[in-house]
């Protein structure tokens, strides 16, 4: 489980809230203030200085100032493995006699009762070393979990198998209460520190947080004004807890001259000459065995874009930089390497956002999508549960999903996106040895697809009793075709017959599904139990749309041969859409005017895809899946829509969520609030939101991929680029993507043409 920190801007560690050190799930320290000469500094700036680390910078006078000018500047450099690095810059002329004082306390409370908003109480420090010790008291040696507390790979600490709705649980994961920061930052890592953002404050209206973390790699931040950093941990996995009796340490270089254990007190002497500085380092750490080497980065570190538009650069370095710190090993076999949800309230394998993240950055090598399916498929039960009438599915947490429908289970859709994550996994060059080692997981998929769907072929989610979700639909129909492709190329039963069945859910959806209205239609967001459809608009519709998966081997909407190529552009803007050689759920006109509500005004809030639109009843910005946006289902769209040929109502999406990407300084929280975008305004941070976030991060590699329209098929020895024809940024180059582990580079023009400039040699390059 990562390690990381959270503090507010002032980088002062008040105890207050979510504030802290945190490894394997265990809050390590939660005060840590100082003071020269007595004063607290006085706060000047925090920022993030990397993915895994946060600066702070405040002021001292000390006195012997002649005017207002503070003499004496304190810097505070914190990293999310666990160090701070203080150091005391002197401006005076003179030399100055100061104490430093550091004064720390730590409930050694577990991540789940954090967020729970638990009663903090303060375990007493022993003298240890060139420093202090904090052990358990015997009523927290093991503090156990809560009746319904979530299994680890269900995503995170305090998650719950629980509807959200009623016990409080947020999104997703964790639950912060009233007493736990809305605004840190987060930043993932692996065994590094943390980073600075800007934090939100939450219910206890402590100034926005901060938080790093280490243990994978990286570094995220929160909405408003504090800041988190993290870093993976590459050991653990679990969700949300340390081993019961872990103690923590802090040791200081160099040694304080007084410690005093019952005030959690280090205190030095330091003496500054003229325009001199000195350097003070906390370590603080667990009194248990080291934490495992850092999980390898599975993808290059050449991996690179750059554009016309300045945005383009920033955005891929701060995804991938967020992404490092998410990498964690799975303990059942540290050579696989998966990312965890976000931090930090999902810092475990969820099995659902996994799969997303490692399908959006399939474009950057295979070895994560390998890990990941690996890890996944060790989630499964070991054997059905008793009384089970259909085979076992793998494991999630339930999912709150708005106020018209009860809570989903992330467990269906990770199994219905495992066979599509491994067909295209294969596509971008999987090796034939991981894809014989995850066949037979992904066909425990297909048998539970097949037992799960009703007399009518739709699939209920949960299963079984439904509702029966219009996403859902599409991860079935999707897994259909591409487990499908899987048996065929494997030599297995059953391809046909697959087909067949995704055809027939695909003509019954066109006419259950869709509902007529004066607007021009729209598809139901699902069916009740009764068969009553739901028609709420939201952002699960974009699921609806087709892939580049999907899309593969139709006619280019823009090749990379010659100009006469080129899609036509219509009168609206987008490029004539073509047809698809494998068919979405929706038909070309339902496709039509699906695009046209994505990008209108009740869905489209200016900085990405509402998940509720702004007309419905019960919407609510922040409500998680009421109207707040969330990052990758507006990617999703953006990516849906040019694949489909809807280039107006893409690159207005893009263009959002670009917006707003800047606005976060480019470390993207896994939801903000859907209020309508308005001039000169900026997007609210949402308080429960992830950042880093897994699937956050991936939607920048997942979109970047979009603008070049890349599709290859390696098995076939094919390539194929298609951007948009109206390219929506101008130019735009990725270098150091991989294609079957080996170096792709593609350029799109301004005249939306793609150029491949590095491939591996036999590939044809085809449209």
């Amino acid at each position: 489980m990562p390690a990381f920190a959270v503090s507010a801007r002032h980088g002062q560690l008040d105890g207050h809230g979510l504030e802290g050190f945190y490894r394997a799930g265990r809050r390590l320290v939660g005060r840590l203030q100082l003071r020269v000469g007595g004063v607290e500094p006085l706060p000047v700036q925090g920022r993030r200085a990397g993915a895994d680390r946060v600066r702070f910078v405040g002021t001292v006078r000390t006195g012997a100032e002649a005017g207002p000018d503070p003499a004496v500047v304190v810097e505070r450099v914190r990293h999310a493995a666990g160090v701070e690095r203080i150091t005391l810059h002197s401006s005076s002329t003179r030399v100055l006699r100061l104490t430093l004082e550091a004064e720390l306390g730590t409930d050694l409370a577990e991540l789940s009762a954090v967020a729970a908003g638990h009663d903090r109480r303060e375990v007493p420090a022993s003298v240890h070393e060139s420093g202090l010790r904090w052990r358990p008291l015997p009523a927290l040696a093991d503090p156990g979990r809560e009746p319904d507390a979530a299994p680890a790979d269900a995503g995170g600490a305090g998650a719950r198998a629980t509807d959200p709705a009623r016990t409080g649980t947020a999104p997703g994961g964790g639950a912060p209460a009233a007493g736990a920061h809305g605004g840190a930052e987060t930043h993932g890592g692996a065994a590094r520190g943390g980073g600075v953002r800007g934090g939100a404050v939450r219910g206890d209206g402590v100034r926005g947080g901060t938080a790093h973390r280490s243990g994978g790699r990286g570094a995220a931040a929160v909405p408003g004004g504090g800041v988190r950093s993290a870093e993976g941990s590459g050991g653990g996995g679990g969700g949300g807890g340390g081993a019961p009796g872990v103690g923590a340490l802090v040791t200081a270089e160099p040694p304080p001259d007084d410690v005093i254990a019952a005030a959690g007190l280090l205190r030095w002497q330091l003496e500054l000459a003229p325009g001199g500085s000195r350097t003070l380092e906390l370590r603080i750490g667990t009194d248990q065995a080291a934490p495992r080497e850092l999980p390898p980065v599975p993808w290059s570190p050449a991996a690179a874009a750059a554009g016309d538009d300045p945005r383009v650069a920033p955005l891929l370095d701060t995804a991938l930089d967020d992404l490092r710190t998410l990498l964690l090993r799975d303990p059942a076999e540290p050579a696989d390497v998966h990312l965890v949800a976000g931090v930090p309230w999902r810092c475990a394998l969820a099995p659902a956002d996994a799969l997303w993240a490692a399908r959006m950055l399939l474009p950057l090598g295979t070895r994560l999508a390998a890990g990941t399916l690996r890890a996944v498929a060790r989630t499964w039960p070991a054997a059905p549960a008793a009384g089970a009438q259909e085979p076992a599915r793998l494991p999630g947490t339930l999912r709150d999903s708005g106020p018209h429908l009860p809570p989903a289970a992330t467990g269906v859709e990770a199994t219905l996106l495992f066979p599509a994550v491994l067909a295209e996994a294969r596509r971008w060059g999987l090796p034939e040895r991981d894809l014989d080692g995850l066949l037979p997981a992904a066909e425990r998929c297909l048998a539970w697809l097949r037992a799960a769907a009703d007399d009518r072929g739709f699939v209920p989610d949960p299963a079984p009793g439904g509702p029966y979700r219009c996403e859902t639909q599409a991860h079935a129909h999707r897994a259909a075709l591409l487990g499908a492709e899987l048996l065929d190329v494997c030599g297995r039963p059953g391809a046909a017959e697959w087909r067949q069945w995704a055809a027939a859910l695909r003509e019954r959806f066109r006419a259950v599904f869709w509902t007529e209205d004066v607007a021009g239609g729209r598809p139901a967001a699902a069916l009740a139990p009764d068969g009553r459809p739901l028609t709420h608009l939201g952002s699960p519709a974009a699921h609806l749309l087709p892939t580049a998966a999907d899309a593969l081997g139709c006619a280019p909407a823009n090749g990379n041969a010659t100009p006469d190529t080129a899609a036509p552009a219509s009168p609206d803007g987008n490029a004539a859409p073509v047809a698809d050689s494998a068919p979405g759920l929706l038909d070309k006109a339902q496709t039509g005017q699906l695009a046209h509500l994505l990008g209108g005004p009740a869905l489209d809030s200016g900085w990405g895809l509402r998940s509720l639109g702004a007309a419905e009843p019960g919407f609510n910005p922040f409500g998680h899946r009421a109207g707040a946006v969330h990052v990758h289902e507006t990617a999703v769209a953006v990516a849906g829509l040019f694949t489909a040929g809807y280039d107006k109502e893409a690159g207005a999406l893009l263009r959002g969520f670009l917006d707003a990407a800047g606005h976060f300084g480019h470390h993207l929280p896994e939801m903000y609030a859907g209020d309508q975008r308005t001039a000169g305004g900026a997007p609210l941070p949402h308080p429960a939101a992830c950042r880093p976030s897994a699937v956050a991060a991936a939607a920048a590699v997942h979109i970047l991929t979009a603008l070049a329209g890349v599709a290859p098929d390696i098995p076939a020895g094919t390539v194929a680029a298609r951007p948009p024809a109206t390219a929506p940024l101008g130019a735009v180059q990725l270098t150091g993507w991989r294609l079957a582990e080996e170096p792709f580079a593609v350029r799109v023009s301004r005249l939306g043409l793609a150029v491949v400039e590095e491939v591996a040699p036999g590939f044809q390059l085809g449209s």
